[in-house]
């Protein structure tokens, strides 16, 4: 009896062991490996999936802080050196005042109506004081950086596009016109033509949808053409300089522009390479074609004025650098290095054709060549988009299973050439009517130009009481 008993005992214990052994494993305290390699795998894609995103947006906050130094200092530096030294800081403050109103006009509501989801031709008012603007990225635009971050990078590209402008206008215009022109100016033009090209459901946007899909990589249309068309409608507006073409006003300073042109140069990668949106293979062909261009447009501009002149000087120089950054803009993320050097020399020679013979034989006054190099080198560039792209360096025009489509007409596509050029007229269009109303306003309201007596002393002193140089002599 006592050993039955024994042996009822310990066979109890065996089928309780036995059952807290299977238990355990039934409940994961023990994994799998197959179980323990899939958690493994979904961790390791998280973390790769975050450093991709900080990756790409440390690329954006840095692309944004170089457009904002190609407006300040600069486009400030480039085009004060071009004035004459009594306007030096009027010139300067033109393009730091931008930096601050249309900062505030962004954030209030122009962002909104630029990328907001809108009609064809503007935004909404969805995003009103940034609203819903935040960590989260918008996928729409750009999926692995926060949506703040693309707010804050296309913010840069609203403050230098009307300051290019001011180029036309430089030393007649009042501080308090100019003000009031480019606040409107922003409004009427730059965010619906933002909109249109950049923005959900825009006329002309190649990548979602657009009923014209037009290749603008960072700003051809939206930001060159836009301005350099306006600056040319102001300049005829407002009349030429007193004393101009008869009296010489030569750069006070081209040590200054030169400066200028060669921050300008730098800023400009991240102008073009950061639209790109990330850190990728994309950056590199922007930044590749945009280095590329501006080389062989400075050796165009230089070249084709040393064959006219008998010297290649170093205004020319730098003017033809920014010549071929302007052209490559709408290019830059879709051609290879070698066209991108066609384009950059075309645009070298033509621009320069543009200030040297063009605006000599019309007689119209753009003071700093603002229409002769970004209103002919957008141009240009816009419509060699269409014939240079390749969807090999980006895959932006599918059909509707996805397919990749060619891009440009060397590749097969001769209707995108269409396609470009009716993103370019619109462009001037909307730059001559909206830039030309908002002249007139201005100029009912409160007047455009300064008076005789203060342009002859110069805005320094008439508009901001102040000089930028003081030439001290001993008592």
């Amino acid at each position: 009896m006592r050993e039955k008993l024994i042996a009822i005992g310990v066979t109890a214990v065996l089928i309780l062991t036995f059952a807290q052994v299977v238990g355990a494993q039934t409940s994961g305290v023990n994994p799998s490996p197959s179980t323990d390699t899939a958690a493994r795998l979904a961790k390791l894609e998280q973390q790769t999936a975050e450093a991709k995103s900080s990756a790409d947006n440390a690329w954006m906050l840095t692309s944004a802080a170089l457009v904002l130094m190609m407006t300040g200092p600069g486009l400030a530096l480039f085009y004060s050196g071009l004035v004459r030294k009594k306007n030096v800081l009027g010139t300067m403050m033109q393009s730091f005042a931008l930096m601050a109103v249309i900062t505030v006009l962004w954030g209030l509501f122009s962002y909104s109506l630029s990328f907001g989801s809108g009609n064809s031709f503007i935004g909404s008012f969805h995003n009103l004081f940034l609203n819903g603007v935040g960590s989260a990225p918008d996928p729409d635009y750009a999926a692995t950086i926060p949506a703040q971050t693309f707010m804050v990078y296309q913010l840069m590209f609203a403050i230098i596009t009307p300051g290019l402008i001011a180029g036309a206008f430089a030393e007649r215009m009042k501080f308090s016109a100019m003000l009031v022109f480019m606040i409107l100016w922003s409004i009427i033009v730059y965010d619906p033509m933002a909109h249109m090209v950049w923005g959900k459901g825009g006329l002309l946007n190649a990548s979602l949808g657009g009923r014209f899909p037009t290749l603008d990589f960072a700003g051809g249309t939206v930001v060159h053409i836009t301005s350099g068309v306006s600056a040319l409608v102001c300049a005829l507006y407002l009349g030429k300089r007193l004393g101009y073409p008869k009296q010489a006003m030569p750069p006070h300073s081209v040590v200054l522009s030169f400066i200028g042109a060669c921050l300008l140069w730098v800023g400009w990668f991240g102008f073009n390479a950061g639209s790109a949106l990330g850190a990728g293979s994309l950056a590199t062909s922007a930044f590749v074609a945009t280095h590329f261009a501006a080389a062989a447009a400075a050796l165009g501009w230089a070249g084709a004025e040393w064959i006219r002149t008998g010297k290649p000087s170093v205004l020319g120089g730098i003017s033809g650098a920014v010549a071929g950054l302007v052209a490559i803009t709408p290019a830059a993320g879709f051609v290879k290095p070698m066209p991108a050097l066609i384009i950059g020399l075309i645009a070298g020679v033509l621009c320069y054709w543009m200030v040297a013979l063009v605006k000599a034989k019309f007689g119209y006054d753009d003071s700093l060549d603002a229409f002769g190099v970004h209103g002919a080198g957008g141009t240009l560039g816009a419509l060699l988009t269409g014939v240079f792209a390749v969807s090999a360096v980006n895959p932006i025009l599918k059909d509707a299973q996805g397919h990749t489509l060619p891009s440009g007409l060397l590749e097969g596509n001769p209707h995108q050439l269409l396609n470009q050029a009716i993103g370019v007229g619109i462009a001037w269009g909307i730059a001559i009517v909206g830039t030309l109303a908002i002249l007139k306003l201005v100029d009912f309201t409160i007047g455009l130009r300064v008076s005789e007596e203060e342009e002859l002393q110069g805005l320094d002193l008439s508009q901001h009481g102040e000089e930028g140089y003081y030439w001290e002599t001993p008592a």
